[in-house]
This record gives structure tokens, C-alpha cells and sequence, in this order.
């Protein structure tokens, strides 16, 4: 059975927190905000790089592994092989900044 909301009944969510992000964290990096999801396939074996805030990361199941959710915190980094394809989200209401680059790199 599914819950079915009204606007009134609907559970009240807590306004977003910005974050200042520094001019050193944007360059060369991308912002995903509170409340979003991006998904990325890589082309190319790829690292995804947190360099603020955390995200929650779902990697898609293959023939090797099952799906598997990861959190990352500013610094740790997740490698994705080619044709590999993650769905990522903020873990808290403050967004992330991370870059992706070719793993050869």
C-alpha cells in the first residue's frame, strides 16, 4: 500500500543550507546541491573526487559485485571503470563540490 500525500499533509522539510564554497574548491570542479541527484556514467575509467561537503554514491550492479551504496567526505575519491554507472546525491542539506577526471590522468 503506498502513502498518498496532500499538500497539506505533506511532512515539512527543513529549508536549505548554503554553504560559502572557497574559490579554490570551484575551480575545476562541480556543484551538485541540496535535494539533487546526478547520475554519471563513465566513457572512460574515471575518478570521482569529493572536494566538499559528502555524497552518497549507488553503483550499479554487475557480473563482479552487486549494487553498493558509499558515502565519500571531502578528499576520498572512488574510481569507475568505463561503462560504469553511479547515482550520486548530497548526504546532508549543505550540497558537495567534486570533480571528475579521466583516470589516466
Amino acid at each position: 500500500m503506498s502513502a498518498v500525500y496532500t499538500p497539506s499533509s505533506l511532512p515539512s522539510v527543513a529549508p536549505a543550507r548554503t554553504a560559502a564554497v572557497p574559490p579554490a574548491v570551484r575551480r575545476g570542479a562541480w556543484q551538485l546541491e541540496a535535494g539533487h541527484a546526478m547520475t554519471l556514467k563513465a566513457s572512460a575509467a574515471s575518478v570521482l573526487r569529493v572536494r566538499q561537503g559528502r555524497v552518497w554514491v549507488t553503483r550499479d550492479a554487475t557480473a563482479h559485485w552487486g549494487s553498493e551504496d558509499i558515502v565519500l567526505a571531502p578528499g576520498e575519491s572512488l574510481t569507475v571503470a568505463a561503462g560504469e554507472r553511479i547515482v550520486m546525491e548530497p548526504w546532508d542539506g549543505f550540497g558537495a563540490t567534486y570533480s571528475w577526471d579521466d583516470a589516466a590522468a
